[in-house]
């Protein structure tokens, strides 16, 4: 059998997951193959299965590794195995399919398949119109993390002041996501509405550091307050996702203190060292999130006193 043919197979719960390929390197720069991403999922998996469990996925896949061709997977295929489910949910003129992804197995088939990265919708596959999920994205205007962690802390502190609890996480690219968790009960509208507000009273506080600015022309040298995530059908990138970028970086949950650390990057975490990865995943960043969502009714009007 030729390498190219070469599979192995993974036990996962009742399933068995064939790896075809298991020696296609992902990463050229780095070494990484099919094998070692697949490791790497099933190590995380215990965390990130909970973060998305019942959501629709949008699967950003690349057959052939970083420099072959790339692309965002939304239906899925006739022959992903049936114990796989499916969430089929309404878009503009009909309907698509999209893969969820509910254990370990599914995750790692995802990984055979080369998604290296899955984005989740802000909503579930069985309330689609109404998220539980609200998220900011920083977004720097260069490569400058100082500026994140500054936007961030200020945001956090505006959401306290607003009585709505927040948690955080490294993008792995350039920026970090500030995300609050919801009880459901808004529209898309009504949240991406109170977001909107929230991103213009923080922008209005540091006009020369912040803006709302959808437009990059715009924006000068300000940090991006992006809310744009919040509408149906968006997506943003599921915690512990690898990205699809040089040294295999990744989505990384962390706590409120770590933002006090200068070293912190968007791209702290990679499978350069999975053990840190694994250290941080194990250190609970996100276990002073409430177990349930807030409703966004109280902070509405706490948020129009503010002016």
């Amino acid at each position: 059998m030729s390498n190219a043919d070469h599979t192995d197979t993974v036990r996962a719960g009742r399933h068995t997951v064939q790896l075809h390929r298991p020696d296609k390197v992902l990463f050229p720069d780095d070494g990484f193959t099919k094998a070692d991403v697949v490791d790497y999922y099933g190590r995380v998996a215990a965390a990130m299965v909970p973060q998305l469990r019942g959501r629709p996925l949008m699967l950003e896949r690349l057959p052939e590794g970083l420099g072959g061709p790339q692309f965002m997977q939304k239906d899925t295929p006739e022959h992903y195995p049936d114990w796989i489910r499916r969430a089929e949910v309404a878009k503009e003129g009909g309907t698509v399919t999209h893969t969820v992804c509910d254990d370990k197995a599914t995750l790692l088939f995802l990984a055979d398949q080369a998604c290296l990265t899955l984005h989740r919708w802000l909503s579930r596959a069985d309330r689609p119109d109404t998220p539980d999920r609200l998220v900011f994205d920083l977004v720097p205007p260069g490569d400058d993390f100082e500026s994140v962690r500054e936007a961030a802390r200020w945001l956090t502190e505006l959401l306290d002041e607003l009585g709505l609890p927040a948690v955080l996480m490294t993008t792995g690219s350039k920026g970090l996501h500030v995300t609050v968790p919801l009880d459901g009960h808004s529209d898309f509208d009504a949240s991406r509405g109170f977001a909107q507000q929230v991103a213009e009273v923080l922008a209005a506080r540091h006009p020369d550091r912040l803006t709302t600015a959808v437009r990059k022309k715009a924006r000068g040298n300000r940090l991006y307050l992006d809310v744009q995530r919040n509408a149906y059908a968006q997506t943003a990138v599921a915690p512990w996702s690898i990205r699809p970028k040089p040294g295999a970086p990744v989505a990384t949950p962390i706590s409120r203190r770590q933002l006090a650390d200068r070293e912190l990057t968007a791209r702290s975490w990679s499978l350069k060292d999975v053990a840190g990865v694994l250290e941080q995943l194990r250190s609970r960043p996100w276990s002073g999130a409430p177990g349930r969502g807030r409703s966004l009714r109280a902070a509405r009007k706490r948020l129009d006193a503010l002016g």
